[in-house]
């Protein structure tokens, strides 16, 4: 056992005090290095812009495409392609007659929009989907992507999805 004497002639590795800074230091580097390379990861608002574009061209040609097989198959069907501020894609509509005995006539109105919102600085890419069926909505949904994480296949089998939905909705009511 050391005497208090001798324990004053031993020196002290290093102070609390010391070893909580450089514990610090550490961490911030640690910190820095990180934020370093997560900013070297992340795109520019411009690349995001590019990539958005790029996806945009051809998740709407696959809409487009999706929704002449679907009048196709359901004649009365008109489609519009979409380009406006809502976004790019495309549109369905139809109205039917109706004839109600002892009502008269009654209008029936069927719609089905599918669209890729517009770019934003958030970095996503965006799929809106609109569905009437005979005068009652019956989608209204939104998906969306990062664009640093897009998975082609995923998205557009996801249009494929939403599509074949409505197909069967139409399909099943009166």
């Amino acid at each position: 056992m050391l005497l208090p004497s001798e324990l004053t002639n031993i020196t002290a590795p290093m102070d609390f005090d010391d070893r909580l800074r450089k514990a610090i230091e550490r961490g911030e580097k640690v910190r820095d290095a990180r934020d370093r390379a997560e900013l070297a990861r992340e795109l520019s608002l411009e690349e995001l812009r590019t990539l958005h574009s790029q996806y945009r061209l051809g998740a709407t040609e696959h809409i487009e495409s999706c929704l002449r097989k679907l009048v196709d198959h359901l004649p009365g069907f008109k489609m519009q392609s979409v380009m406006s501020e809502e976004g790019w894609g495309g549109r369905l509509s139809r109205d039917d007659l109706h004839l109600v005995p002892k009502k008269g006539a009654e209008s029936r109105y069927s719609r089905l929009e599918v669209l890729i919102s517009p770019f934003t600085p958030s970095g996503i890419l965006e799929l809106v989907v609109k569905g009437t069926v005979r005068n009652r909505e019956v989608l209204n949904r939104k998906h969306y992507q990062k664009l640093s994480e897009y998975d082609h296949d995923a998205f557009w089998e996801l249009i494929d999805k939403r599509v074949l939905e409505f197909a069967e909705l139409y399909s099943s009511t009166d």
